[in-house]
């Protein structure tokens, strides 16, 4: 008992101090090619300076940290045991009667600790410095007016309308939208007011609109009722719970936000009418990255625990290298196809990793035991 204590602390911290090192110098050349980039767009910005340009690359960098850990882990793992594998101490180990599942055991938990420790610590800090980042490329150094300008400068929301009694629904649509200072304005609006059975109850046509905390404001406004005449022009408040903030972060990258506060932010974009697709798919890609951690640590060790005697060392560590990237790839693209609805979200966050890991375990199932 002592000696597989003693064999799995020195596992562990052979291990994790490949996949961190391994994890610093990924990271450290993805930020420099960041940087480059960032240095390319800001040529012709003069209010990007260089100081500027520096403090939007050093804040994306926990953001660098998170999307390069699965192989991080990879390569980290192939280094650790490939050398454990030469030095002999893996064979003197199962020379001892301690099978290859006992002392992956160690490495694997490690590993999925590492995903842990990022979807809950290391997230949060990355979303909060990435929305940082973001807003100073956007105010220096992009062209364009931001995100809404990707929709034509027109907003389509549905939310609740507590007003009514059952409650129903309010459907706004309003054109020339700006987000400026903390402020939503809009210029004309058109509010269909629905009920709890989608009936009709009221149409509102405003002038201008704008988003106070706790309601909007509609300027100029008429509420037309089926049956009934049009009502003389004034100015109208519907309660929303709906803030600039959250307007923003709607069409905000869901990097941007945390792993603590997406759920709440799922259902509010949900009961306003927005598409929670891509922010579904964000939270559960999160919550599958211990697993997909796991899984790459598996693979390295598929692919890098065979003896030197038997030969062929480099195309072993550069197919479980190829295996790994593959796999890392493969989760992207399934995000990809997750955001367009061609999946289901659930089955596009955790289907690469959980096929991954089989995949892992039947190498290593071949490899050790076949």
């Amino acid at each position: 008992m002592i000696v597989t204590l003693t064999l799995s602390r020195y596992i562990a911290r052979q291990f994790l101090l490949a996949v961190l090192s391994a994890w610093a110098a990924l990271a450290a050349l993805v930020a420099m090619f960041d940087f480059i980039e960032l240095l390319r767009r800001s040529a012709a910005k003069p209010d990007a300076t260089f100081a500027l340009v520096v403090q939007i690359a050093a804040l994306r960098v926990p953001f660098i940290l998170m999307q390069i850990l699965p192989f991080a882990v990879l390569l980290g793992g192939v280094i650790c045991f490939w050398r454990l594998t030469r030095t002999s101490e893996l064979i003197v180990a199962r020379a001892a009667g301690i099978s290859a599942w006992e002392f992956l055991t160690v490495p694997t938990l490690c590993a999925m600790s590492l995903g842990v420790i990022a979807t809950l610590a290391l997230s949060p800090l990355s979303s909060a410095m990435l929305s940082r980042a973001e807003a100073l490329e956007t105010a220096y150094i992009r062209t364009g007016g931001g995100p809404l300008a990707l929709n034509g400068g027109q907003l389509w929301l549905r939310q609740s309308d507590r007003e009514l009694t059952p409650k129903g629904v309010a459907i706004i649509h309003a054109s020339a939208v700006a987000l400026r200072d903390e402020q939503l304005t809009t210029g004309r609006v058109s509010v269909f007011r629905l009920d709890d059975g989608d009936r009709l109850l009221a149409r509102i046509e405003a002038a201008s609109a704008s988003l106070a905390k706790g309601y909007w404001v509609f300027g100029e406004a008429r509420a037309i009722r089926p049956d009934q005449l049009p009502e003389l022009s004034r100015e109208l408040k519907l309660a929303t719970d709906l803030t600039v903030g959250r307007v923003q972060d709607s069409f905000a990258a869901p990097d941007t936000l945390s792993v603590w506060v997406l759920p709440d932010f799922i259902a509010l974009l949900e009961r306003s009418g927005f598409s929670s697709a891509r922010h579904r798919l964000h939270f559960h890609a999160l919550l599958a990255l211990p697993l997909l951690a796991a899984t790459m640590a598996l693979v390295a060790a598929g692919f890098s625990m065979r003896p030197t005697r038997r030969g062929g060392v480099a195309r072993m560590i550069g197919g479980g290298v190829s295996v790994g990237f593959s796999l890392f790839v493969i989760s992207k693209v399934a995000e990809e196809f997750g955001q367009s609805g061609a999946l289901p979200v659930i089955l596009a966050a955790w289907a690469p990793a959980a096929s991954g890991l089989m995949l892992a375990v039947a190498l290593l199932l071949h490899t050790e035991d076949g």
